[in-house]
């Protein structure tokens, strides 16, 4: 994993602003810790940062390569699970100077031009420069794991990986207006696909690619999920699940350097530390797994709706069932929400709050192990695990489900932006666009119908929402996370599986459960979902409520964008409304303010 940036311009010569281009790097250099460099053209600056996976030595970007059809340059962030595959198809034609994917990307791009997204399995974002053919290709993998901002400015594209290092360059406006204020307000930590929030800026959207030349930029879509009909029976489809998890768990257990997987005791992250257990005790080594936990929460965990029982028992039963050597990293209030500030660092936005800084401070602390680990993200999206799926109340709601409080957050906004957004309208809007473009067959029953929309919603909106936490807060400390249920295989295959087979025996992710049930011992398999944890100290709520009075007392540029009377009732603790789902609530909705005070004020970030 990496960070990568640039710039292409085809009205000015590029070489004239290295020490842009040196910012830009170092703003990138936790991404990348190990490696760094920058090729500058008349056209191009190719700007890269790198952490060091697999042949470590021979992975160096940019990387170059010329032949016949001309001169290319890449620079790539990301891990490609076929690397193998495509290296044998190519090594006749090219021939090969490393392991590294890199190379591999590199030339099946100069093999098979944009068409090579087409044959990548792997998460991934990159540029290839075209020095002959004046152009560079940008490319986004299928789901979004990897990011890909960018904006067009004075007849340049700027790209990267991250806000903040797009933000050092002087073209880019740090500036939000009217639709980055109801991003931030009606919509965060979520946002639009494609939305950069900054004026001007954008992101590549997942499963996107295209070019930017003297014409100007032409992005496409080249892949989404696709309805088509699947006759197999229920014992035939778990079957194919199970070939599909264990293939994708088993292609991302390659690395050069230390590996480990996350351990929640929940099905997901068991599941994969049970099977990256089994591959690794063949090679004569043990698995390392860690979990987060609160100092406080055993004493003021309360069962709920959403999280039934608390992690740490399951944790003890699945680290003794496999025999891994399990570390824990207990979180402390004081640090939590100093940790709040990093985090907006981190994400470049404000973010989740608590939820996002107990997971920047966890991955600090798989590092000091390793610099590989394997997450269980993307489950309950692809196989419908969460509330809003099996309750048939909330799925039929006509609106995103985990996101029932635009009334409440359009009080927020200071009467400049109420004036002139239509907090309703941008929401619903939004959500219908999504709703509709689900692609579904004549034969859909009604369940199954709004089951495409909700897998569709989720892949769009809630499920970007943690995959831009789990990729940011993990590269600030130059931690790379892989996702196996992320494997665009599952999720084509399991978006025309029927909800019938899905919610096996009324369960959620049933079909997972029975499918998995030689991989974990009955306790675990048949545990009910419960979600990140959260802190229930109530020092927390304690805490930010202090730190938001401390911040409304001075000088903050906070109350051009959010309406103080409404933050003056906040802290008052006088209602209790969830701002995004089971994740974020009053001492969250709290925290959440403070990080976006500390976002326009550590951006520089002027309301227009």
């Amino acid at each position: 994993m990496c960070g990568i940036a640039g710039a292409i311009s085809f009205a000015e010569d590029m070489r004239a602003d290295m020490k842009v281009y040196e910012r830009m790097q170092r703003a990138l250099l936790r991404r990348g810790p190990d490696q760094r460099g920058i090729i500058l053209t008349e056209e191009a600056a190719m700007i890269h940062t790198r952490l060091a996976v697999i042949d470590i030595n021979g992975g160096r970007q940019p990387m170059t390569f010329s032949c016949e059809k001309g001169s290319y340059i890449i620079v790539y962030n990301g891990e490609l699970y076929n690397a193998d595959e495509l290296r044998a198809e190519l090594e006749e034609e090219f021939g090969f100077c490393t392991r590294s994917d890199t190379e591999v990307v590199l030339k099946s791009y100069v093999k098979w031009g944009e068409n090579c997204v087409d044959r990548l399995n792997g998460i991934f974002a990159f540029a290839v420069y075209e020095q002959d053919a004046h152009r560079v290709f940008l490319a986004r993998d299928r789901i979004g794991v990897k990011p890909l901002f960018y904006a067009l400015c004075k007849d340049k594209l700027i790209f990267a990986s991250e806000l903040p290092a797009l933000l050092e360059h002087p073209d880019v406006p740090h500036e939000i207006d009217e639709k980055g204020a109801a991003e931030l307000l009606l919509m965060a930590p979520g946002r639009t696909p494609g939305c950069g929030v900054i004026r001007g800026v954008e992101e590549v959207k997942a499963g996107h690619c295209g070019y930017y030349s003297a014409k100007g930029l032409d992005l496409r879509q080249y892949w989404k999920l696709r309805a088509y009909e699947l006759s197999e029976t229920f014992e035939q489809t778990a079957e194919h699940v199970r070939e599909l998890v264990l293939d994708s768990i088993r292609r991302q257990l390659v690395s050069d350097v230390p590996l480990c997987t996350f351990l929640s005791g929940g099905l997901d992250s068991s599941l994969i530390s049970s099977v990256a257990a089994a591959e690794m005790k063949k090679r004569g080594e043990v698995l390392h797994t860690f979990s987060v936990d609160y100092r406080g929460n055993d004493k003021y965990f309360q069962k709920n709706h959403f999280q039934p029982d608390s992690d740490p028992e399951y944790i003890r039963c699945m680290a003794e069932y496999l025999g891994t050597e399990h570390h824990w990293t207990i979180v402390d209030t004081p640090e939590l929400v100093s940790a709040l500030d990093e985090a907006v660092e981190a994400r470049g936005l404000p973010g989740m709050a608590d939820v996002d800084a107990s997971l920047l401070l966890f991955c600090r602390e798989i590092k000091n192990y390793g610099t590989v680990a394997l997450s269980g993200e993307c489950a309950d999206e692809i196989f419908g695990g969460y509330p809003w799926y099996r309750d048939k109340d909330i799925r039929m709601t006509d609106g995103f489900p985990w996101a029932q409080s635009t009334a409440y957050r359009k009080r927020f906004l200071t009467e400049r932006y109420a004036e002139v957004i239509n907090a309703e309208e941008y929401v619903y809007s939004a959500y219908r666009r999504t709703a509709d473009s689900a692609e579904k067959l004549p034969s859909d029953g009604e369940v199954d119908s709004r089951m495409r929309e909700m897998t569709q919603l989720n892949f769009d909106w809630f499920m970007q929402t943690l995959l831009d936490r789990k990729d940011r807060m993990s590269m600030y400390s130059g931690l790379e996370v892989r996702v196996p249920f992320c494997d665009y295989r599952i999720a084509e295959y399991m978006y025309n599986v029927k909800w019938e087979y899905k919610d096996w025996q009324g369960r959620e992710k049933g079909l997972l459960r029975e499918a998995m049930k030689e991989w974990l011992p009955e306790k675990v398999l048949w545990r009910k979902k419960s979600p990140y944890p959260k802190t229930h100290n109530p020092a927390f709520l304690e805490a930010v409520t202090e730190r938001l009075q401390k911040i409304l007392a001075e000088d903050t540029p906070l109350t051009e964008l959010v309406r103080r009377e409404e933050l003056e009732k906040l802290l008052r603790h006088e209602e209790h409304v969830q701002w995004y789902g089971q994740l974020m609530n009053l001492p969250q909705t709290i925290a959440f303010f403070i990080q976006l005070d500390c976002w326009l004020k550590r951006f520089g970030i002027k309301m227009i």
